[in-house]
């Protein structure tokens, strides 16, 4: 019995700790507070050694560990997520319209954005996204999964998947384009760039 409790855990280890990493950015992106982000990795692998002896042997390991964090963190958060904002798309897309119609003669603008903010910066931003918004874009924009894989771990179809993928990236260009402009980073670079005021 002891010998096969340490197979067990021996082989949920082998499956599941070089994932770690992964499901640390995701919970750090999500909740943007280390601690919590740690606590739900940490609830996450207590969960996933609960099921392990009921998972089939073909199920892959990084995308099941995903599915649970993200639900740990939906259930977690409930109460704090229902009283998030709701987002008025229209503003955003007003918004998001003039800052492109204003720099529409700077095809770099977007990465001068992404640069002059720093990685805290632009994650405090992700993390002020609704969790739909949010999930997408770092499963996307940062890990690199294609639309069907996120429609597939999100269970929506591909179509709702590139609609809150588009209205993320607006939102999030939009914030960033505010937060850059009330550090000063705009006028600086663009200072920097034109070599006079």
């Amino acid at each position: 019995m002891i010998t096969e409790q340490k197979n067990i855990s021996e082989q949920f280890e082998q499956k599941t700790i070089p994932h770690i990493d992964l499901l640390y950015n995701f919970a750090l992106r999500m909740t943007d507070n280390k601690n919590n982000a740690c606590s739900l990795v940490t609830e996450t692998y207590s969960q996933a050694f609960g099921f392990w002896k009921y998972l089939e042997e073909d199920t892959n390991h990084k995308e099941w560990l995903l599915r649970i964090i993200r639900n740990t963190f939906s259930k977690k958060y409930k109460a704090k997520l229902k009283h998030l904002e709701l987002v008025d798309f229209k503003e955003v897309e007003n918004e998001y319209q003039k800052i492109k119609l204003s720099l529409q003669n700077d095809p770099t603008f977007e990465q001068l954005l992404y640069d002059s903010c720093g990685d805290s910066e632009i994650s405090k931003i992700i993390s002020s996204l609704q969790e739909d918004f949010r999930i997408v874009v770092i499963l996307c924009d940062i890990e690199g999964y294609t639309y069907d894989e996120i429609a597939d771990f999100v269970d929506v179809p591909v179509g709702t998947v590139r609609s809150r993928l588009h209205r993320a990236r607006k939102m999030l260009l939009t914030k960033l384009y505010k937060l850059a402009n009330e550090k000063g980073y705009l006028t600086k670079r663009m200072i920097g760039n034109d070599g006079n005021e």
